[in-house]
């Protein structure tokens, strides 16, 4: 490890600790990606002790040094960190991951987030998920919401050994949760341009009278959150509502984890898809928002999702 960034995270922690006026032994530093700090480096704050175990937070410790070198001082890093904590108590972070081992105290903060397979390998080691082709449909918990923004984490194997439930079940509650917490919406593009405050069409309600566009321009589909929305395709009854609307399979384009492009077959061809698609990735699509460059089909008489 180079020097300088030795020195600097030894100044950011004695910062932290002066700041917060901590005893030497609560803030210490973990190197290398072992341990509690399994996949970076991270700088550990022990917030608090709650029967014998200590609730202890990390941060990235290189994330922070690249934000040094680009000119922001240990102070602002600082009061960064501290901020950063204030929201995880805010957000009721260590009650919630007290309760962990009871699966029916946090039952109902179980839901289902995408992410991309081979960019989270290492991440996913010990998570629970299902795949589709390159697309991980992930275990998360809620831990609480600030400033409209979910703070989360994944749900790890062990959990759900230790709970000594099926995994498939509890992912198929997730699912559930996940429709509850988010239902699914069509956005209008006209719509979503000129008024602020748009939230969405519903076309889970009613008896197939909603006005789903079949041609080749597609329908925009998410969550009322919007955030991770693209996951309103796997959610509980949405892929047989839009056949059925639509009468026919449909295209899937994930344009980013937020809003998916359902497209007719009868009116769009796979390949033509595939370039809009990586068209739109390369210049639209943040590299964190990234999902995936392949596209997949519903199979309306199957009930089932494929890689085209």
């Amino acid at each position: 490890m180079k020097k300088e960034y030795r020195t600097f995270v030894e100044k950011l922690r004695q910062s932290l600790l002066d700041t917060l006026d901590m005893e030497e032994e609560k803030i210490f530093f973990n190197e290398g990606g072992t341990g509690l700090a399994c996949t970076g480096d991270r700088l550990f704050i022990e917030c608090d002790v709650h029967e014998g175990t200590r609730e202890v937070c990390g941060i990235y410790a290189e994330e922070l040094y690249e934000k040094y070198k680009s000119g922001t001082s240990i102070e602002q890093i600082t009061k960064d960190v501290i901020s950063e904590l204030d929201k995880a108590k805010k957000g009721k972070f260590f009650e919630k991951t007290r309760n962990l081992i009871h699966y029916e105290k946090i039952k109902g903060d179980l839901f289902i987030r995408l992410i991309n397979r081979d960019r989270h390998r290492k991440e996913l080691k010990k998570a629970v998920y299902r795949t589709l082709g390159d697309i991980a449909m992930v275990l998360y918990l809620k831990i609480g919401e600030v400033d409209n923004c979910i703070t989360s984490m994944k749900i790890r194997q062990e959990y759900v050994e230790m709970w000594g439930l099926d995994k498939d079940k509890v992912f198929e509650a997730a699912l559930i949760n996940t429709l509850k917490i988010s239902p699914p919406r069509i956005y209008y593009w006209e719509k979503l341009i000129y008024d602020s405050d748009y939230q969405g069409e519903d076309f889970m309600e009613g008896d197939g009278d909603f006005a789903l566009r079949r041609d080749a321009v597609g329908n925009c589909l998410s969550t009322t959150r919007r955030t991770n929305g693209a996951v309103a395709a796997f959610l509980p009854g949405v892929a047989e509502k839009l056949a059925g609307l639509i009468g026919q399979d449909f295209y899937l384009v994930f344009t980013s984890i937020h809003e998916v492009m359902i497209h007719n077959v009868d009116f769009a061809e796979p390949e033509r898809l595939e370039d809009i698609l990586q068209q739109t990735i390369e210049e639209a699509t943040p590299e964190e928002d990234y999902l995936t460059s392949s596209i997949y089909r519903y199979c309306k008489d199957t009930g089932r999702f494929i890689c085209v």
